[in-house]
């Protein structure tokens, strides 16, 4: 037995036609609208792009460093051996010379802990040096580091700095005669490995399979003044709503600048505890915020300021009773 049906006819439906359910229904091509999409934010991309892109500064190296202020490197050295940088007391996370940011009496910084442990002088100076070869007046140097007392290396190392402070442009060959024992060919060294582009890797290799840890670089490169002017010339320091802007004068992030606006302000832009404190009261303007429903006062603003009536104005026209 055959069975047959009837073909049901296709209709098609102008613009305004209502379907089966009674809606308005209207024919388009959405491959179409999507294509020209795609196209017309490509466009708009490259040509916004190339008018107000974000400027693409080049990475600073410790040889780059080297060139551009020596003494400045020579000095960091001493400083680092000395035990004065800001690394060496910094506190946590790289060591205990410090208790670090408070919350009032909460040590917040101290209790992390000592996480990435750096020894500023070990790490950052001699090891790195440890690795120069071909050079026995450094091999001398060291070895005579090494075998001192740690205060007799940190009287070295300080009376050395202090004589790079009082030097003219704090060139180390204008240093007044003293006893600064190894400090002064360590540091000279010290220089001669920044700009041979060594002291990078000495410095980023760890005991990771990547070997790509840059905390030591960084810390380094924070405890000279070269890195600060730098970030200073382009519009970066902390004073310069720095952690909101991208260099020079181009706008960064705008969302960010009710948690920069209070460290221009007292008592946070006058407080060592400057990051805790605006931590904390972040913490408490978002909780306010999330209890907003739940505060007598703060709830009723909608109502007294029903600005959200200007946003809705078409649906409570329609719905002249449902005013709120």
């Amino acid at each position: 037995m055959t069975a047959t049906t009837a073909a049901r006819p296709v209709r098609r439906r102008s613009s305004g036609t209502p379907d089966s359910h009674g809606f308005p229904t209207r024919p388009y091509d959405l491959v179409k609208e999507f294509v020209v999409a795609l196209v017309v934010v490509t466009i708009l991309t490259v040509i916004l792009a190339a008018a107000f892109s974000s400027p693409d500064e080049k990475a600073m190296t410790m040889s780059d460093w080297a060139a551009a202020a020596p003494n400045d490197v020579v000095a960091t050295a001493a400083g680092e051996l000395a035990g004065t940088t800001t690394s060496a007391g910094y506190g946590p996370p790289y060591n205990t010379a410090a208790d670090g940011q408070m919350l009032g009496p909460l040590p917040l910084q101290k209790w992390g802990g000592v996480r990435i442990p750096v020894d500023s002088a070990q790490d950052l100076v001699v090891t790195p040096l440890s690795h120069v070869t071909g050079n026995p007046d450094l091999t001398a140097a060291l070895a005579t580091w090494t075998a001192a007392s740690a205060d007799q290396q940190t009287t070295w190392a300080s009376a050395y700095s202090d004589a790079l402070s009082k030097a003219p442009d704090g060139d180390p060959k204008q240093v007044a005669t003293g006893d600064y024992g190894p400090v002064p060919t360590m540091s000279e060294a010290f220089l001669t490995l920044a700009g041979s582009g060594g002291l990078e890797g000495a410095l980023s290799s760890s005991t990771t399979f990547y070997a790509s840890d840059q905390t030591r670089p960084l810390l380094l490169l924070s405890d000279g003044s070269y890195l600060e002017d730098q970030a200073r010339a382009r519009h970066l320091g902390g004073d310069q709503w720095g952690m909101m802007n991208e260099t020079g004068n181009y706008p960064g992030q705008p969302w960010m600048w009710l948690y920069t606006f209070w460290y221009q302000i007292p008592p946070f832009s006058t407080s060592d505890n400057a990051d805790a404190l605006v931590w904390g009261l972040m913490m408490l303007l978002t909780l306010l915020l999330v209890l907003v429903p739940f505060i007598p006062g703060l709830r009723s603003i909608p109502r007294w300021i029903p600005v959200h009536h200007l946003i809705w104005r078409d649906w409570y026209r329609d719905h002249p009773r449902r005013r709120a």
